[in-house]
């Protein structure tokens, strides 16, 4: 659908209720951050298509989401973010295509520099910097003028730790196709941006970091500078953002209630 065009980039609202009747795609929407933006999507009346590896998580994600405010279609299909052919099916399957929405990943690639796995190091930049590229070449065709492609990385790459360096070399690697990948689909009228994440309650943050109760996330976030771990829909409703103003391309944006200002 998208090509190389004269014609200036279509002007409408900046705000989310512009979404209404709008499509998105969602790789990794079955838990986390990407539930969280499809559940808010769906009550701004989006239909949502989220892609995930777990069939019985896909479907239990999907009848969550259809249980909210909205009534816009919701669907799921699973997807393995690693694998390009994979990720094309997934395009198919979605159809009409306003935006895409790149939250799959795990924290992979962790641990001492000398000790890191190299399969674990491929795996990681498989199923983010790989994947980006992927969906990127899979939707540009179907993407209409004003569309976008959202990726995600993390606080860790501006504020590393030790022991990250192989996960942060990922996230990392995602934040600077945002740039080369705006720059490139621009003349298409199509936009990329990108959301670095603070520490959010989600299920990957419960499993790295051994909190496996509320409690226990209570507790640790108490140490974070607003008293908690931000909610998966408060990061999801970054990139929300991100998709409904026309004019914000190019741009890697932190939400992080301050994290990293500690």
């Amino acid at each position: 659908m998208s090509q190389v065009t004269s014609a200036p980039l279509p002007v409408r609202s900046p705000l989310p209720a512009s979404l209404a009747g709008s499509s998105v795609l969602i790789i990794g929407g079955s838990s986390g951050i990407g539930l969280g933006a499809a559940r808010l999507l769906h009550s701004l009346d989006v239909r949502v298509v989220i892609a995930g590896r777990d069939k019985a998580r896909l479907d239990a994600a999907v009848a969550d989401i259809r249980s909210g405010d909205g009534d816009a279609e919701v669907l799921g299909t699973v997807v393995d973010a690693a694998d390009e052919d994979s990720i094309r099916a997934a395009v198919e399957f979605t159809g009409t295509l306003d935006h895409v929405l790149l939250t799959a990943g795990g924290y992979v690639g962790a641990g001492p520099i000398e000790s890191i796995d190299p399969k674990d190091a491929r795996t990681a930049y498989e199923q983010r910097v790989w994947a980006a590229l992927a969906i990127a070449r899979a939707s540009v065709g179907r993407l209409p003028a004003g569309g976008s492609i959202t990726l995600t990385s993390g606080l860790l790459v501006t504020r590393p730790r030790p022991a990250t360096a192989g996960a942060i070399a990922v996230a990392g690697g995602v934040e600077t196709l945002v740039g080369s990948l705006a720059v490139e689909l621009a003349p298409r009228r199509l936009r990329v941006n990108g959301v670095r994440y603070g520490q959010f309650d989600t299920p990957l943050l419960r499993g790295v970091g051994g909190l496996p109760t509320d409690e226990a996330v209570a507790a640790a976030g108490a140490n974070a500078p607003l008293g908690r771990f931000g909610t998966p829909e408060e990061a999801g409703a970054a990139s929300v953002v991100l998709m409904a103003n026309p004019y914000f391309n190019g741009q890697v944006i932190t939400i992080d209630g301050g994290q990293s200002l500690v």
